[in-house]
């Protein structure tokens, strides 16, 4: 019996993960609507200078996003020689998603005339107030996760100020992002008007993604070191706990891995061409 309760708990607690997976599959649709208003509308030369600008905005970030994590690999080489070998990729990671975050924060303000009164969307019309909540969670986890480990003596080092900088960092820079995104007066000229949208609704999503990426990696790794840990320790008393660590950290590296997928789909900036309906 013990076995099977183990066993359900273990599956139910990937649940959650899969939710997670699921709800940035639906807010992929979102995406692809905005798209195609960009394709359907017809801008002004303001709107397309918007455009090419915050594309040329967020290469030039991304690209200084690779260099940075490129700097963290040698780095690392320097400090610990070989066994340096196991940071290459979470530096390297750390360094693009650090280039995706910077250029979401930073976005320059179009140079169209703006809506007199201001006119403002809701983030709701943006992104989905379950993924914004849930990167929110996601964060608050790492901190507990990771002040309990601490407690207990199994983080210590250099080790636990990264691991807890790391996602509140990401998470600060993307809360940033998204209050400039719903802060932003919308265009007085209805043609920029789907323009707009698609560059607070991409603005949204790459941000949220990114700090998500950047918590969910860490919690599913403490999650499954905690839980190997307290089950590899003699009289441990109840599986249970240990069975609910690992199948969390599963399910947090799963979903991370998921929302990486997106996002590097996802890179690509808005563009507009000929409107589709054109004869």
């Amino acid at each position: 019996m013990g076995r099977l309760i183990a066993v359900v708990l273990f599956v139910a607690l990937l649940v959650p993960g899969v939710l997670l997976a699921r709800a940035w599959g639906l807010a992929a649709a979102r995406r692809a609507v905005a798209g195609a208003a960009v394709e359907l509308a017809d801008p002004t030369p303001e709107g397309v200078d918007t455009l090419r600008r915050q594309a040329a905005h967020g290469r030039r970030w991304r690209g200084l996003g690779l260099l940075l994590g490129v700097a963290g690999i040698v780095a690392s080489v320097v400090l610990f020689a070989e066994a340096s070998v196991f940071l290459w990729i979470p530096a390297l990671a750390v360094g693009l998603l650090a280039g995706v975050l910077l250029a979401e924060a930073t976005r320059p303000r179009p140079r169209w005339a703006l809506s007199s009164p201001a006119r403002r969307p809701g983030q709701g019309e943006q992104i989905s107030a379950w993924l914004v909540w849930s990167m929110r969670a996601v964060v608050a986890g790492v901190l507990l996760a990771a002040g309990l480990m601490w407690d207990a003596g199994d983080l210590g080092g250099a080790v636990a100020p990264i691991v807890v900088a790391v996602p509140v960092v990401a998470w600060l820079t993307a809360e940033i992002a998204l209050l400039r995104a719903l802060l932003r007066p919308m265009p007085a000229a209805g043609a920029d008007v789907p323009v707009d949208e698609a560059l607070r609704t991409w603005t949204a999503h790459l941000a949220t993604a990114a700090a998500s990426i950047a918590a969910l990696l860490p919690l599913g790794t403490l999650l499954l070191r905690a839980g190997l840990d307290l089950g590899d320790r003699p009289g441990g008393g109840l599986d249970v706990l240990p069975v609910a660590l690992v199948a969390g950290g599963f399910s947090a590296l799963a979903a991370g891995l998921a929302v990486t997928v997106f996002l590097v789909t996802w890179l690509r900036p808005v563009r507009s061409a000929a409107p589709a309906l054109a004869g």
